[in-house]
């Protein structure tokens, strides 16, 4: 009795090993088919971002929103003036941002005409682009 109770458990072992196997063989397959998937994915990302970086340079700037308020059109943007207004205040692109509402990174960014201000960014630009050094210092006192 011992004997066939342990052939038994050998070959419920060797069948649930072969179904196992089975199984898992089959998640194999479906895992190498998802990571294919995934990759074509992500080349087909990589090349969408390099058309539109292609498409958006030689376009030269982007295209305004058609929700835009006319009053931020009025107001003119030049990424030598940003940078000449910074330098006559003596602010650092930290301190200008900060008077801004923007880091001192989206700073550099405009003066290298690498990005360019949005509608909100104009407004606060225009309404910095009289005050003199010590109001820029008031304010920057004053925002800490």
């Amino acid at each position: 009795m011992a004997n066939l109770a342990k052939v038994f458990k050998e070959e419920i072992r060797r069948l649930a090993r072969k179904e196992v196997r089975q199984n898992i063989i089959a998640v194999k397959r479906l895992s190498t088919q998802h990571r294919r998937h995934l990759a074509e994915l992500r080349r087909l990302q990589q090349q969408l971002v390099r058309r539109i970086n292609q498409l958006e340079s030689r376009s030269g700037k982007r295209q305004v929103d058609a929700s835009d308020d006319s009053d931020s059109s009025n107001v003119r943007y030049s990424a030598k003036w940003v940078k000449a207004h910074r330098d006559r205040l003596g602010l650092s692109a930290a301190d200008y941002g900060r008077l801004l509402g923007v880091s001192g990174l989206t700073i550099y960014n405009w003066e290298k005409e690498k990005s360019k201000p949005r509608r909100k960014q104009l407004q606060a630009l225009a309404t910095i682009r009289t005050i003199r050094k010590r109001e820029a210092l008031r304010r920057l006192e004053n925002a800490d």
